[in-house]
């Protein structure tokens, strides 16, 4: 495996980041984008209102950067580059109507999902056409590809919309969706180097160098929120990678920290229903659980990152 070239998408979207997110935080503030903060969400979460949120934008632009400079321009870096950019306009779209338009609801659910969907479809249909492996995906611990048949378009839209809003949930802690995010796409760049997938290799060390630049603006206290533009793009970015190397049942393992987090949402709703509204949690997403019960913001996300590291190396073991 040859390192320098695993680096290089990495040390590129890094430097872009890092140089270029201050740049984009007086002009959010000057296009008024700050965050609002849920009223029944931590009340400690209040002292971050009116911090510049779509921070999404910059991630957005240099892994689109990197990924056209650092080579490997063909059909699988578009379409990986086109879902990326797909989900970040769906969330800029909202985060706009919300923060700068300044009305609350944004895209309706039903819009937000349909066009997910929509999305979905396309890179499934990709793949399925492109792909030498069709509709099969790899089965870790046995190493078979097994064939979905006609269940798979079904599948790969379960897993890109799944993908998405877990990553969207788990976007509510000071570098939290950033952090996990690193270790989850240094996977996926590492599974690309070594099954020979060069474009899905440039495209998640891009991923993880743009997050660790973001997080020098986005860790506690942040002075900047990626926003649903930054949310959506990187959920569908991962899921679109894992797509098209075929590894989607790894996916979940790898992303444990979101699966985590979105599970917690369906759980509490779930239980609030039957038990006529009790809570199984303090507060769901997952992360203000633990903050209710007297965890740090910093050590809530510590520890998800270093979950998200733990659950990526053991997915790469799994890969053989």
């Amino acid at each position: 495996m040859d390192y320098k070239l695993l680096a290089l998408p990495i040390v590129i979207a890094f430097v872009l980041t890092a140089v270029a997110t201050p740049l984009f935080i007086p002009l959010l503030k000057r296009l008024k984008a700050g965050q609002s903060i849920r009223e029944e969400g931590p009340q400690s979460h209040q002292a971050k209102a009116g911090t510049p949120t779509m921070g999404g934008i910059v991630l957005l632009l240099t892994v689109v950067v990197t990924c056209l400079t650092a080579g490997r321009l063909n059909g699988d870096m578009f379409i990986l580059l086109a879902a990326f950019a797909a989900f970040g306009a769906l969330g800029f779209a909202d985060d706009f109507i919300k923060v700068v338009q300044k009305r609350n609801l944004g895209l309706t659910a039903k819009q937000k999902f349909l066009l997910q969907i929509l999305v979905a479809v396309v890179l499934a249909v990709y793949q399925q056409q492109v792909s030498v492996y069709g509709s099969r995906v790899f089965v870790p611990l046995v190493d078979i590809y097994w064939d979905l048949g006609w269940f798979y378009v079904p599948f790969v839209v379960f897993v890109v919309v799944a993908m998405v809003n877990a990553v969207n949930l788990t976007d509510g802690l000071d570098g939290l969706a950033a952090g996990v995010t690193v270790p989850v796409a240094l996977f996926l760049a590492l599974a690309g180097a070594a099954f020979g997938f060069a474009s899905t290799r440039v495209f998640c060390g891009a991923l993880a160098g743009a997050c660790l630049g973001f997080l020098l603006y986005n860790r506690h206290p942040a002075r900047l929120f990626m926003g649903d533009t930054g949310s959506l793009a990187l959920g569908g970015g991962l899921a679109a990678a894992a797509i098209l190397m075929n590894v989607e049942l790894l996916l979940p393992l790898a992303g444990g920290v979101y699966v985590l987090e979105a599970l917690s949402v369906v759980l509490q709703v779930a239980y609030f229903k039957k038990t006529g509204g009790k809570r199984l949690f303090r507060m769901a997403p997952l992360h203000h659980h633990f903050e209710l019960k007297g965890w740090k913001e910093t050590r809530v996300v510590r520890t998800a990152v270093a979950l998200a590291l733990v659950l990526s190396v053991c997915s790469w073991l799994l890969t053989g």
